[in-house]
């Protein structure tokens, strides 16, 4: 019976992490979100796993724009591999009209990031009655 291991002397250094990055055919974001709206809120959740979200995470709102900011620093190991994100990472998201970044919130359980804010729901598109002229 042959077995299926890789002989590490022919592969390729990182091929896999290579073909694994969609870039440059598609957009790639480390910091991946959600986002939705109900029960008068607009929230976004952000994947964050192994950041502290008292030293390493940023949230600002400012015109419009929600930035969330995360750095990790690489940690120092010998004869090691690995396969993390390591540096800055920023996640801008314009917010829709009708959210309130005046009362934002956010917390951060189990590597997930919430942020919420009030959010009225503005209708887009208003029919306006054409009055006739008597002329």
């Amino acid at each position: 019976m042959t077995a299926l291991v890789p002989n590490p002397r022919l592969a390729l250094p990182n091929i896999a992490a290579w073909l694994e990055n969609p870039w440059p055919f598609a957009e790639h974001n480390p910091v991946r979100i959600e986002e939705s709206t109900s029960d008068g809120k607009y929230k976004i959740r952000a994947e964050l796993p192994g950041f502290d979200p008292e030293k390493n995470i940023t949230v600002t709102a400012h015109e419009g724009l929600l930035t969330i900011a995360a750095k990790r620093e690489a940690q120092k190991t010998e004869n090691g591999h690995s396969e993390f994100y390591y540096g800055s990472f920023s996640r801008t998201v314009a917010l829709p009209a009708g959210a309130s970044p005046a009362d934002i919130d956010a917390t951060y359980t189990d590597g997930i990031l919430e942020i919420t804010m009030p959010y009225e729901e503005k209708p887009t598109e208003k029919q306006v009655e054409i009055k006739i002229g008597k002329g």
